[in-house]
């Protein structure tokens, strides 16, 4: 897949067009009932969750995840416990919790209009990882070789990144990020780096 003939979402971009990025966050919010806010941070959880995947370490995530002015998609895949979980926190907070499909259509509209993803398991071979950086979605993760932790001195890298499963590691980052986020011309800088690493294929494509 690529967000440049990608026959699924409404805007395709490059990594040298990512404003029409923005244009798909913003359908998709309307289509969720969300106000269309494009400069509130959209977070994804492209694996859905389990307790492989770092169950535990979200639960205790959670409460900082939801002290954060952030929008979250879960994909709807993982365990049963985290699935009832999120059906519930996608009815208490149905203004910023939403669970997205686990179809093709609806997959590339999220990857399309998701800011960040969270991987607090090492994605390494993970697929999900690929697309994330395809689409411009800057990876929220455990230290992994193929990111490199974002150094706003050198205006380097394409993630932000932990090094342990503590607490406390893992919400830095996510604040690092969602701090960062509110500067357009360094998370643009990211996000092409991110693209950049899966050689951002299409970059002299026409997009529509």
């Amino acid at each position: 897949m690529s967000p440049a003939t990608d026959t699924h979402i409404a805007h395709r971009y490059t990594a040298k067009t990512l404003e029409k990025k923005g244009k798909n966050k913003t359908l998709l919010q309307g289509e969720l009932g969300w106000g269309a806010e494009i400069r509130r941070p959209v977070l994804c959880l492209p694996a859905g969750m389990s307790d492989k995947l770092g169950g535990e370490l979200f639960l205790q995530l959670l409460p900082g995840l939801l002290a954060l002015p952030l929008e979250i998609l879960v994909v709807g895949k993982g365990s049963s416990k985290f699935g009832s979980l999120f059906t519930d926190l996608s009815k208490e907070h149905r203004h910023r919790i939403a669970i997205i499909s686990n179809e093709e259509s609806a997959l590339h509209k999220m990857y399309a209009a998701a800011d960040m993803a969270l991987f607090l398991s090492d994605p390494a071979g993970q697929n999900e990882l690929s697309l994330c950086l395809e689409y411009g979605v800057v990876p929220v993760s455990i230290e992994t070789k193929k990111l490199e932790d974002y150094n706003p001195v050198q205006e380097s890298g394409n993630a932000f990144l932990f090094s342990t499963t503590d607490l406390w590691h893992a919400y830095a980052a996510v604040v690092r990020a969602v701090e960062t986020f509110k500067f357009p011309y360094d998370w643009r800088t990211i996000q092409r780096h991110a693209m950049e690493t899966m050689g951002d294929r299409s970059v002299t494509m026409d997009e529509e």
